[in-house]
């Protein structure tokens, strides 16, 4: 008997008609206008960078690689997002890792290094209405002498700015003045004054990108100061879905002035269909209860090692693995989708459209210039079927399209529905994802036959003599990812062939806590193993294999959990154990904004233990010597030009990745690298690792 009810109940329910068990209407009406009137939509979309998060992405053959990048910013195909903010690299470590600079000195200038050009230009290719954003986490240590807020930070936006519009044909839409490091009123008007005074009047700036409690306090100092008003056009702030919503009094400063509010990262850490829900949930809710009009998420695709702190969670993506061509989409993808394909920049946030729903759950109407709309809801926390009746004025009569997103199924279309005399009703399932439309067009794109996953080739021998032109490369090496400074693909210094070489000659300002240059390659399962590299040191210089690598810090801070053999241009040789910082949490809000900070690790006293030390004779700077640390169970051997120099027996970490250091202090060591070897123990030297015939450079290809 009462299952024969819900079926009746469910039966007229598509009528548009559905009653309460004591026959009383349920039905929550819903009346659009076309001349409502509403704010300006600016987009939902995704941050690439705070952290070196595609650098993975650009080592995939073809087609593997196209397809990933149309699976997020294809229009009507995938994610479809229509909006991207990267980060404008800076050198120092912002999250996962770092990404070299285009001014690396105050009178260096190359636009070809890292991969955050070519992102923009593949992004923008495949949807010429994609808005374009960008802002720094961390900067060359020449900046302001060590002080970000400056004319030399204005400035070296500025250069970035240039080489995007000459070199790439691209030009920004809007630009912040530095993530999540507080508020400076003067360098705001000094960067404004600065892109005007260049020729980026045009570039329109949002401040100030902070996160905490206090992140919008400065509004209402616009009212005034003039000048502060006049600069920043656009009032921007970060998780405001994850920690706290705009107050009111803001968003009516906000409408007073005229300024639109954007939220410039918000973070939805879930997994499954909690995320793809979650995701339309954050992008309601941020227009509803704090009134943003372009919400972006960090980040897009997961280019990353699984060791890496957020490898899996926030992206859309996963493209773990360049060296077999395997990818794996997340439902999280179709979340962006729900939004991404049926509305455009530029269109409406109709009122009376945009609420929260009575039994559960929340929705969003966004109109387009001729009178199309859609309808995106989310039903998330609901306790039961509800039933919503539209009524529409003044927009397309056309019959609207219907896609549902659920636990089971994800983006799958539905029936249409049609309009009667400008009336439909649709009931809505809880824990569940809907669009409707009058536009049509949308698919759920996707790709036949993805390779399976392989392990990390091994042996794994690069000689870096491949890349005969390292600018098409972006100056970086398949597989290797900087954590911390730039390890660039460089000249030998004896002139025969190519290395690597750290480029970063003083500390950055780092957007997170200080440690040691460093990159890492391989994969978080070897024990056993031999790593070895040839290292050239300059005078004063120091440099490291490492291995064993299993954990680069979780997001603010990066010192490493593993081991690394290092030797100096005075002939100190150290093995040293590295073992992290305990996390550490900061409280700032509900359970979910705690899960989300990312000042856990630092780079205090006691990280590193030195496990043995020894004088290796005849070191001199200006030679190539072998460096290779060897792991056999708890035997732990180092060996200078294959001679053993120190042994010792420590359990602490069974296995792990390897990867190459340089040392530290006030000037930053610059050593060579060259014949990064990665074998079994005592195994014959492998031939060089060579590009797969699709792993096509990045730049410099027609």
């Amino acid at each position: 008997m009462k299952f024969k009810y819900k079926l009746i109940a469910f039966t007229l329910s598509l009528q548009g008609f559905i009653s309460t068990a004591n026959g009383q209407d349920s039905t929550q009406v819903i009346k659009l206008s076309g001349n409502a009137g509403g704010k300006r939509f600016d987009g939902i979309g995704v941050v690439n960078g705070g952290g070196a998060t595609s650098v993975l992405l650009k080592d995939y053959p073809e087609p593997q690689r196209s397809q990933i990048l149309d699976l997020l910013y294809k229009p009507n195909f995938g994610a479809s997002v229509s909006a991207l903010l990267v980060e404008i690299p800076g050198d120092g470590n912002s999250t996962q890792g770092s990404m070299p600079s285009h001014m690396h000195t105050r009178n260096d200038l190359n636009y070809s290094r890292g991969y955050t050009w070519w992102i923009l230009q593949e992004a923008k290719k495949r949807n010429p209405g994609l808005s374009l954003d960008a802002t720094a986490w961390s900067a060359p240590g020449w900046v302001g002498n060590g002080t970000f807020w400056s004319q030399d930070a204005a400035d070296y936006y500025v250069k970035w700015l240039q080489g995007l519009r000459k070199n790439y044909k691209l030009e920004l839409d809007a630009i912040g003045c530095r993530n999540e490091k507080g508020y400076d009123y003067d360098f705001a008007k000094l960067l404004k004054s600065t892109l005007n005074a260049n020729g980026f009047g045009k570039v329109k700036l949002h401040a100030f990108d902070h996160w905490p409690k206090g992140k919008l306090d400065f509004v209402k100092d616009m009212l005034t100061d003039e000048k502060l008003r006049n600069s920043i056009d656009i009032i921007s702030a970060h998780v405001f879905y994850a920690g706290l919503p705009a107050q009111p009094e803001v968003q009516a400063i906000a409408d007073s002035l005229g300024k639109p509010i954007w939220n410039t990262e918000d973070h939805v850490y879930k997994k499954g269909f909690d995320c793809l829900i979650s995701i339309v949930e954050s992008f309601n809710r941020n227009f509803i209860e704090s009134g943003a009009t372009k919400v972006l998420n960090w980040y897009d695709i997961a280019g990353v090692y699984p060791i890496e702190p957020y490898s899996e969670d926030p992206a859309a993506v996963l493209a773990h693995s360049p060296w077999s061509g395997h990818y794996q989409v997340r439902e999280a993808l179709w979340g962006y989708a729900h939004y991404g394909q049926f509305s455009k920049l530029g269109w409406q946030y109709l009122k009376g459209g945009c609420k929260n729903l009575k039994s559960g759950g929340s929705m969003v109407t966004l109109k387009s210039p001729d009178n199309d709309y859609s309808v995106i809801i989310e039903t998330k926390g609901a306790k039961g079927l509800q039933q919503i009746s539209f009524e529409i004025d003044q927009l397309s009569k056309n019959n609207l399209c219907v896609w549902r997103s659920n636990e089971k199924e994800q983006f799958v279309r539905q029936s249409d529905i049609k309009q009667v005399n400008g009336v439909f009703s649709i009931t809505l399932e809880p824990n569940t994802v809907y669009s409707l439309s009058t536009t049509r067009g949308q698919q759920k794109g996707s790709f036949a036959n993805i390779p399976k996953a392989k392990a990390f080739p091994f042996p794994y021998y690069e000689t870096f003599d491949q890349y005969i032109k390292p600018k098409q490369w972006g100056y970086l090496p398949r597989y290797l990812a900087d954590i911390a400074d730039v390890f660039e693909i460089v000249d030998r210094p004896d002139r025969k062939g190519k290395c690597l070489q750290q480029v970063v000659t003083v500390p950055t300002i780092s957007w997170a806590p200080d440690w040691l240059p460093y990159t890492i390659l391989g994969d978080s399962q070897w024990k056993d193993y031999e790593v070895s590299a040839d290292v050239y040191l300059k005078s004063g210089d120091t440099a490291a294999v490492m291995g064993r690598i299993n954990h680069v810090g979780t997001g603010y801070g990066f010192i490493p959990k593993g081991y690394y053999l290092k030797l100096g241009e005075d002939g100190k040789c150290q093995l040293v154990v590295a073992m992290g910082k305990k996390d550490k949490k900061q409280l700032t809000g509900d359970a979910e904004q705690q899960a989300i900070i990312k000042l856990q690790n630092d780079n205090a006293e006691g990280g590193e233990k030195v496990l043995f030390t020894v004088q290796v004779p005849s070191i001199v700077h200006g030679k190539w010597y072998n460096v290779k640390l060897r792991f056999e169970g708890s035997t732990i051997t180092g060996l200078i030009n294959n001679r053993e120099v120190l042994q010792v027996t420590n359990n602490l970490y069974a296995q792990g990745m390897a990867g190459l250091l340089a040392g530290g202090g006030n000037k930053l060591s610059t050593p060579y690298f060259d014949n990064l070897i990665i074998k079994g123990i005592n195994g014959a030297t492998p031939k060089p690792n060579l590009a797969q015939p699709k792993q096509l450079p990045i730049y410099g290809l027609k």
